[in-house]
């Protein structure tokens, strides 16, 4: 004779429900994907805020993705599984981006050493208006000429004959093609001649680089074509 399911005990039916297929649901999966991808930004914001705050979407859309997926489970009514990833997602998106925001924010107020002022390797690059003026250089960047600023970028390689003890090398923006490939396409506002003062030790590394020092814009050396440098720096501080 046959049991129907509504004739078991409670506590069977619970069981035979445990062992039900639910369908996972992509977006909560999804959700959790994106928000272990989020991490970047602590690496990000290790270098520059602004590196921090272009990986924002990452979280946010974890974030977003999470809580639709929630929003879908509970309608099924059980139905659908993944809360468990959904949940997991939506936690990690929101610390990744809270805590990952607070860290570059820490690092780019802290990193800034007494006297000196930021700069960029994009506010040495020339706008439309600038170019619209003949201004290859921003008045805002001549403002800089013969000041302490502090700025952030990459060894070029080939740049210095030593890897130990570097006297001189040039700062890029970059370490990709378009600042590491051949020097003649390197853009004049994306490389600084550095001249490494006395005391500091700088070896050559991979990484990033955190340089202050005296700024020297020789804007008519632009037009020799990369052959001579617009930028220079007195490093007296390196990290």
């Amino acid at each position: 004779m046959s049991v129907s399911a509504k004739s078991l005990p409670a506590s069977a039916r619970l069981a035979d429900d445990d062992f039900q297929y639910r369908p996972l649901l992509p977006g909560a999966v999804a959700s959790l994907v994106l928000a272990l991808l989020s991490q970047l930004i602590f690496l990000a914001g290790r270098d520059s805020l602004q590196a921090a705050l272009m990986l924002c979407p990452l979280p946010l859309a974890g974030l977003v993705v999470g809580l639709r997926s929630l929003r879908r489970i509970r309608e099924s009514e059980g139905q659908i599984g993944g809360r468990r990833l959904a949940l997991a997602g939506v936690t990690l998106a929101t610390l990744s981006l809270a805590a990952g925001l607070g860290f570059a924010g820490y690092v780019h107020a802290t990193e800034l050493p007494e006297g000196y002022q930021r700069t960029s390797f994009l506010e040495l690059m020339p706008v439309e208006a600038d170019v619209r003026a003949g201004r290859a250089v921003p008045a805002e960047v001549l403002a800089l000429n013969g000041k302490k600023v502090f700025i952030k970028g990459y060894m070029r390689p080939d740049s210095t004959p030593v890897s130990r003890n570097v006297k001189r090398f040039l700062l890029v923006r970059d370490n990709n093609n378009c600042c590491f490939g051949d020097l003649s396409t390197v853009k004049f506002y994306d490389q600084i001649g550095v001249v490494v003062g006395e005391g500091i030790r700088l070896d050559y590394r991979q990484g990033l680089f955190r340089i202050g020092g005296v700024f020297r814009v020789r804007p008519e050396n632009v037009a020799s074509g990369g052959e001579q440098l617009v930028f220079t720096l007195d490093a007296d501080y390196a990290r």
